[in-house]
């Protein structure tokens, strides 16, 4: 990767699943030890605090005025916390590594990046579900299934101007693990230039070859990328502690090696890690996978 400097910043917000727990996510990380453990693999990590966010337990109904989005506010200004805490990571000379929290941070992760590339930028999105869903198809109105497409510049007008979006080229966009998305939502992914490989593509394929066309197609003709894991694409007999539980999903091993090949793309610029819910877990076991699993990201290699 081009940086061996890690600032961490964690995003304990909720509201974008509308569930409380992931909340808890950014702090089981770090009890995993995430800090310690890069360290010990050579990289200069620095710890850039958590952004404060409003939680689930906060409020006793949803925004009147979330216009069908739940807690619509809320996100735009925890987003655009996040965007500047982003930027200043960037200016210290540091890669993110951004710590969730639900996957509705990533329009703010996406934002503050945008200071480096302007939105020239690929992303792998490492996820059970295609989270391209928009107003009009969302069937819950929760925005965590919403921040690829906010991404791409499609969605909600305030959501779109925290970027401004689009924060990515739609065209260097590749989902990864996906195996539960929306009828209308994937309507939406094939009339776009995202490209998706299911979990059936991984099983036809192979996981290395899966891999390594993702990482082609995110880094052509552009020198940024940035990558967005979802738990939710592990399978939840392996790591249960995440709300949108998909059986089906990626193996342990399939995940590292996974990581391991987009470790060695030296385009990659910011990392995020999202949707660990400690409170379904047990004795912390997910969070502890996800750390291994960000150690692969960052430089371990299976033997």
């Amino acid at each position: 990767m081009k940086f061996k400097k890690i600032g961490i910043v964690g995003v304990p917000q909720d509201v974008g699943a509308s569930k409380k727990g992931v909340d808890m996510g950014p702090g089981a990380l770090r009890v995993a030890g995430v800090i310690s453990k890069l360290r010990a693999l050579g990289h200069d990590v620095k710890d850039f605090g958590t952004v404060d966010c409003y939680t689930v337990d906060q409020f006793d109904s949803i925004d009147p005025d979330s216009l069908g989005l739940n807690y619509l506010n809320i996100i735009m200004d925890t987003c655009t916390l996040l965007k500047e805490r982003i930027e200043r990571i960037l200016d210290s000379g540091y890669m993110p590594l951004v710590l969730g929290g639900d996957h509705s941070i990533a329009i703010g992760t996406l934002a503050g990046m945008k200071k480096l590339h302007n939105g020239n930028s690929g992303l792998i999105w490492i996820d059970a579900h295609g989270d391209f869903n928009t107003t009009e198809t969302s069937p819950s109105g929760n925005i965590h299934g919403m921040p690829l497409a906010i991404a791409t510049g499609r969605g909600n007008r305030e959501l779109l101007g925290v970027g401004p979006s689009p924060t990515v080229r739609e065209e260097n966009c590749v989902i990864i693990a996906a195996r539960d998305i929306d009828k209308e939502e994937a309507a939406l992914l094939k009339s776009s230039r995202v490209t998706v490989f299911t979990m059936m593509d991984i099983i036809k394929k192979g996981i290395t070859n899966v891999a390594h066309e993702a990482v082609e197609i995110a880094t052509r003709g552009v020198d940024n990328v940035h990558i967005s894991f979802d738990v939710d694409s592990l399978d939840p007999l392996e790591a249960p502690g995440t709300g949108t539980q998909v059986l089906g999903g990626l193996h342990y091993r399939e995940a590292a090696l996974l990581l391991e090949v987009i470790s060695k793309c030296e385009k990659v610029t910011s990392f995020e890690l999202v949707e660990v819910n400690p409170a379904l877990d047990m004795y912390n076991r997910t969070a502890e996978i996800a750390v291994e699993l960000l150690c692969h990201a960052f430089g371990k290699e299976m033997y």
